[in-house]
Protein backbone atom coordinates (compact mmCIF):
# COMPACT_ATOMS: atom_id res chain seq x y z
CA UNK A 1 0.00 0.00 0.00
CA UNK A 2 3.25 2.63 0.62
CA UNK A 3 4.24 3.70 -2.61
CA UNK A 4 6.81 6.28 -1.40
CA UNK A 5 7.63 10.19 -0.13
CA UNK A 6 5.50 12.33 -1.97
CA UNK A 7 5.85 15.48 -0.38
CA UNK A 8 6.69 17.75 3.01
CA UNK A 9 4.26 20.49 3.82
CA UNK A 10 6.09 23.58 5.39
CA UNK A 11 3.75 26.43 6.74
CA UNK A 12 4.44 29.97 5.17
CA UNK A 13 3.41 32.97 6.66
CA UNK A 14 4.18 34.98 2.74
CA UNK A 15 4.02 32.17 0.08
CA UNK A 16 5.44 34.63 -2.07
CA UNK A 17 8.10 35.73 -0.23
CA UNK A 18 8.76 31.93 0.36
CA UNK A 19 8.29 31.31 -3.53
CA UNK A 20 10.99 34.09 -3.42
CA UNK A 21 13.40 31.86 -1.14
CA UNK A 22 12.89 28.36 -2.49
CA UNK A 23 13.13 30.20 -6.30
CA UNK A 24 15.35 32.80 -6.65
CA UNK A 25 17.94 32.05 -3.55
CA UNK A 26 17.89 28.18 -3.95
CA UNK A 27 17.11 27.16 -6.83
CA UNK A 28 13.84 25.10 -6.70
CA UNK A 29 11.63 24.68 -9.75
CA UNK A 30 8.47 26.24 -9.13
CA UNK A 31 5.70 23.20 -10.17
CA UNK A 32 2.33 24.90 -9.51
CA UNK A 33 0.29 27.05 -7.23
CA UNK A 34 -3.38 26.19 -6.08
CA UNK A 35 -5.23 27.93 -3.99
CA UNK A 36 -7.81 25.76 -1.78
CA UNK A 37 -10.92 28.04 -0.81
CA UNK A 38 -12.09 24.83 1.02
CA UNK A 39 -9.43 24.10 3.36
CA UNK A 40 -8.02 28.20 3.40
CA UNK A 41 -4.70 27.08 2.21
CA UNK A 42 -3.03 28.77 -0.96
CA UNK A 43 -0.38 25.96 -2.17
CA UNK A 44 2.75 25.87 -4.01
CA UNK A 45 4.35 22.61 -5.09
CA UNK A 46 8.17 23.25 -5.53
CA UNK A 47 10.91 20.79 -6.42
CA UNK A 48 14.79 19.96 -7.35
CA UNK A 49 14.20 17.04 -9.51
CA UNK A 50 12.70 13.38 -8.39
CA UNK A 51 9.76 12.53 -7.45
CA UNK A 52 9.37 13.92 -3.54
CA UNK A 53 8.26 17.64 -3.63
CA UNK A 54 7.82 20.33 -1.11
CA UNK A 55 4.57 21.81 -0.34
CA UNK A 56 4.75 25.29 0.70
CA UNK A 57 1.20 26.49 2.62
CA UNK A 58 0.00 29.99 3.55
CA UNK A 59 -3.01 30.30 5.16
CA UNK A 60 -6.30 32.36 3.56
CA UNK A 61 -7.83 32.93 6.85
CA UNK A 62 -6.86 33.38 10.60
CA UNK A 63 -9.52 29.99 11.55
CA UNK A 64 -7.19 27.55 9.63
CA UNK A 65 -5.33 24.93 10.91
CA UNK A 66 -2.41 26.22 8.99
CA UNK A 67 -2.93 29.46 10.58
CA UNK A 68 -3.50 28.17 14.13
CA UNK A 69 -0.17 25.92 13.93
CA UNK A 70 1.77 29.24 12.87
CA UNK A 71 0.29 31.28 15.33
CA UNK A 72 1.79 28.59 17.76
CA UNK A 73 4.87 26.84 16.13
CA UNK A 74 6.13 29.52 13.93
CA UNK A 75 7.03 28.57 10.20
CA UNK A 76 8.26 25.48 9.62
CA UNK A 77 7.36 22.06 8.72
CA UNK A 78 3.94 21.27 8.93
CA UNK A 79 3.73 17.45 8.18
CA UNK A 80 5.43 15.14 6.17
CA UNK A 81 3.33 13.27 3.38
CA UNK A 82 3.60 9.50 1.52
CA UNK A 83 1.92 8.63 -1.39
CA UNK A 84 -0.22 5.13 -1.01
CA UNK A 85 -2.42 2.80 -3.38
CA UNK A 86 -5.86 2.22 -1.91
CA UNK A 87 -6.02 4.85 0.68
CA UNK A 88 -9.32 3.45 1.58
CA UNK A 89 -8.20 0.08 2.54
CA UNK A 90 -5.28 1.84 4.28
CA UNK A 91 -7.25 3.88 6.29
CA UNK A 92 -9.65 1.09 7.22
CA UNK A 93 -6.33 -0.60 8.32
CA UNK A 94 -4.96 1.97 10.14
CA UNK A 95 -8.51 2.66 12.49
CA UNK A 96 -8.93 -1.21 13.02
CA UNK A 97 -4.92 -1.20 14.17
CA UNK A 98 -6.01 1.69 16.62
CA UNK A 99 -4.34 4.59 14.93
CA UNK A 100 -6.11 7.92 15.26
CA UNK A 101 -7.27 9.95 12.22
CA UNK A 102 -7.92 13.49 11.64
CA UNK A 103 -9.42 11.78 7.99
CA UNK A 104 -11.53 8.54 8.38
CA UNK A 105 -12.40 9.24 5.14
CA UNK A 106 -10.26 10.55 2.14
CA UNK A 107 -10.99 14.05 0.73
CA UNK A 108 -9.95 16.32 -2.53
CA UNK A 109 -6.42 17.61 -2.20
CA UNK A 110 -4.03 20.05 -4.47
CA UNK A 111 -4.04 18.54 -7.71
CA UNK A 112 -6.94 16.31 -7.37
CA UNK A 113 -5.27 13.79 -5.19
CA UNK A 114 -7.25 11.73 -2.54
CA UNK A 115 -5.76 12.47 0.69
CA UNK A 116 -6.17 11.65 4.59
CA UNK A 117 -4.19 12.51 7.33
CA UNK A 118 -3.09 10.44 10.48
CA UNK A 119 -3.30 12.46 13.85
CA UNK A 120 0.40 13.26 15.37
CA UNK A 121 -1.04 11.51 18.31
CA UNK A 122 -0.46 8.22 16.30
CA UNK A 123 2.85 8.94 15.05
CA UNK A 124 5.12 10.87 17.57
CA UNK A 125 4.30 14.13 16.97
CA UNK A 126 4.26 14.06 13.52
CA UNK A 127 1.05 15.03 11.27
CA UNK A 128 1.28 12.21 7.97
CA UNK A 129 -0.62 12.89 5.05
CA UNK A 130 -1.87 9.75 2.83
CA UNK A 131 -1.85 10.93 -0.71
CA UNK A 132 -3.27 8.99 -3.82
CA UNK A 133 -2.56 10.37 -7.34
CA UNK A 134 -5.28 9.70 -9.36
Amino acid sequence: MLVGMDHIGIAVKDLDEAISVYRDTLGFKIEAVHVLKERQLKVAFVSVGGETRIELLEPLDRESSVAKFLETRGEGIHHTAVRVKGIDRMLEDLKAKGVRLVDEQPRTGAEGARIAFVHPKSTHGVLLELVEKP
